[in-house]
């Protein structure tokens, strides 16, 4: 005597599974790699001087001010462990070390702004892990930058030229003040997410340097 089905055939299921799987959109991201920067009190006079301006610009909040090492786009979710594998790789061989926040400028120059920022000093860590995250990433598909890295951490992003002449006054000013210094003990993966009150940053992805 046969045996009896008592449930029915399991492959329908799985196929419409498969099926579905096949189709669901990958979840993406807007990412970054970045340190995160200890806001002082003389960078907060700074920023605060930028915002007392009146010029046409777009501050980064206190919270949010980091130093960029790469600037990924939108992300794949399923390429965070391979990003963060790449991340390894680039501090493998890095032992912490401490940069200076000083000094001031624009991109591209003080004629025509439209990007405010404060420079590092002592930073050929953060050169050479970029570098690296350059080199390393494009083979994960993400655009390999053609210009140089050059240190700096971005305070704002100009949008017109009304009060120009005090911003540029403000920028002389600290031109060459030292904000403070701080100790480069890790890296991060950070998650943009924008909104009309502007962008929030969360760490995806921490990465300490070895020893630490």
């Amino acid at each position: 005597m046969e045996s009896e089905l008592i449930n029915p055939p399991l492959l329908p299921y799985l196929e419409k599974d498969l099926l579905r799987r096949a189709h669901t959109p990958n979840m993406t991201f807007r990412a970054f790699i970045s340190v995160d920067v200890e806001v002082q009190s003389k960078l907060e006079e700074f920023w605060e001087k930028l915002k007392g301006s009146n010029a046409p610009m777009k501050l980064v909040e206190l919270e949010n001010i980091h130093m960029t090492l790469k600037f990924l786009g939108d992300t794949d979710e399923k390429l965070i462990d391979d990003i963060a594998g790449v991340m390894a790789l680039s501090v493998e061989s890095t032992e912490p070390f401490t940069v200076e926040l000083k000094g001031t400028g624009a991109f591209p120059n003080l004629n025509y702004m439209k990007v405010i920022w404060v420079g590092l000093e002592n930073a050929e860590g953060l050169v050479d892990i970029a570098k690296t995250l350059n080199r390393e990433l494009e083979k994960l598909g993400f655009q390999k930058e053609k210009k140089g890295f050059r240190p700096h951490v971005t305070l704002a992003r100009v949008k017109g030229a009304r009060n120009k002449n005090r911003v540029q006054e403000i920028l002389r000013e600290y031109e060459k003040e030292t904000f403070s210094s701080q100790r480069v003990e890790c890296i991060r993966l950070k998650k943009s997410v924008l909104s009309g009150k502007g962008p929030t940053y969360t760490t995806v992805k921490e990465v300490k340097f070895p020893g630490t």
